[in-house]
């Protein structure tokens, strides 16, 4: 199957198509845009042929080798990694790892050795003695709404993590997460979902760009969408940057497309 690769980004000169296994060129070819543009929010997910965003209730079996090595290079890329709680549950999160490939670009942008891993949850209903908050290189973030619970703040501040109030009520605002994590520097998001919290930030218009890898498979059963949530008003368009190929799996990138549709 033909391999295409598109200008990063309108306005931009064309890249040579990189390759799955040179991460430096996929370190390239999927640059955030400067800082000085401001946040940017990037979504990544992956999906089977027939829309399921998992199978058997985890995203693992979606996967493959090149989906792994480009996951890992948009994480070494980022700041923040945001992510829902129950997505945390489920997958078993564990805290972003430094990795000696990335080391001398993240030092020389001003990066922490590894991103910090944002979880997004209402009652914080999280296991604070697991790895994602007992042993992260970077501090963990909790992203919640005004009417937390306060015993459940204080338990996340016990933890060491940063708690950060991001709506009122028990939700978080999504433009309101992109600008408190903006305020603290963390410029260069990258969005794990899961479904549900990815659509909320869909329907708040609050993501540019959207990485999503096809796999080859059908999953069949009752698997949630890659976004499983608020309507979407619009629907938004979104302007395809590039399709790269490998064992039969997609992996395509979208930015909202500004202007009429």
């Amino acid at each position: 199957m033909e391999r295409l690769f598109l200008a990063p980004r309108p306005g931009a000169q064309p890249s040579a198509e990189p390759d799955l296994d040179d991460l430096m060129g996929l370190a390239d070819a999927y640059a955030y845009p400067p800082r000085e543009a401001g946040p940017y929010l990037r979504a990544n997910m992956v999906s089977a042929l027939d829309g399921a965003a998992h199978y058997d209730g985890r995203s693992a079996p979606l996967s493959s080798e090149g989906d792994m090595r480009l996951f890992g290079t948009l994480r070494a890329l980022a700041d923040v990694i945001l992510v829902g709680a129950e997505t945390v549950r489920q997958e078993g999160y564990r805290p972003a790892r430094a990795r000696d490939a990335f080391a001398a670009r993240r030092a020389a942008d001003g990066q922490t050795p590894a991103a910090a891993v944002a979880v997004v949850s209402r009652q914080l209903d999280l296991d604070f003695d697991a790895p994602l908050f007992t042993d992260p290189l970077t501090p963990t973030l909790v992203l919640t709404g005004a009417a937390c619970p306060g015993p459940r703040i204080d338990a996340a501040r016990a933890a060491g993590a940063e708690v950060i109030v991001a709506g009122e009520g028990t939700g978080i605002d999504p433009p309101r997460v992109v600008r408190e994590l903006g305020a603290r520097g963390h410029l260069r998001l990258l969005h794990e979902g899961g479904p549900r919290i990815l659509a909320q930030f869909a329907a708040a218009d609050a993501i540019d760009e959207l990485c999503l890898t096809l796999a080859p498979v059908l999953a069949g059963g009752d698997s949630p969408r890659i976004m499983n949530g608020p309507v979407v008003p619009g629907p938004a368009r979104f302007a395809p940057l590039s399709v790269l190929e490998e064992d039969g799996f997609l992996f395509t990138r979208y930015i909202r497309r500004s202007g009429p549709a």
